[in-house]
């Protein structure tokens, strides 16, 4: 298929299919309580939260792709390659999660759950600093960028910060993983003014020339 709007859409769906792939493992690992009592219900808490942790993460990690991906009006190699490893990475996620939930957050499986939210962020990152370097600065001001890039840095620490304090104390540890996720809460920063609150422009002046020379067909 030819077009610089219809490459770049096809890249969003497949991204959007991953991610739907991701949610429904996760769903298809539930398993009901095997009595049929309110206690076996409550002792199947650490499995509630650690998919509502999960589930949560992911839908933000959607919302945050999505919201970057408004600035490629063109797919280069850089981008589709950033892009497979991001989404390598959230894939982790089911499987971290029914660990945590099947060992009732036990300090190893903690450990290797915020170790996989290291990674989506590690992945992230390089993401997120592309679509910022294609964003017209008329959009996204260099305070904002900044800022976007501390945000990243202070995420990342977070979740490594988690995952070693997890090894003492795994409930701490899933607790700080909590508070990172809160961070990406938002797309867009919470604190920056009305200059960076305008839409992307529909035509590709507005991209650095050597993506406009270099698109992927």
């Amino acid at each position: 298929m030819s077009g610089r709007g219809t490459t770049t859409e096809r890249l969003g769906w497949f991204s959007d299919g991953v991610f739907t792939i991701a949610i429904t493992i996760m769903v298809f690992q539930l398993k009901p309580p095997e009595d049929s009592t309110f206690a076996a219900l409550l002792a199947l808490w650490p499995t509630g939260l650690s998919y509502i942790v999960s589930y949560c993460f992911i839908a933000i990690v959607w919302l945050n792709h999505n919201h970057l991906f408004r600035f490629f009006l063109h797919v280069t190699p850089r981008l589709v390659w950033i892009n497979f490893v991001h989404l390598l990475i959230i894939l982790l996620i089911p499987s971290s999660t029914a660990w945590v939930a099947r060992t009732k957050l036990a300090a190893v499986p903690v450990f290797a759950y915020a170790a996989v939210f290291v990674l989506v962020n590690l992945a992230y990152i390089p993401f997120e600093w592309h679509a910022l370097a294609l964003a017209p600065d008329e959009l996204i001001s260099a305070r904002t960028r900044r800022l976007a890039k501390t945000r990243s840095s202070v995420t990342l620490g977070t979740f490594i910060v988690a995952m070693l304090v997890s090894l003492k104390l795994p409930s701490l540890g899933f607790g700080l993983i909590c508070c990172a996720v809160l961070l990406y809460l938002r797309p867009e920063l919470p604190w920056v003014g009305s200059e960076d609150a305008g839409e992307v422009p529909s035509g590709s002046a507005s991209l650095p020339r050597r993506e406009q020379e270099n698109p992927v067909r």
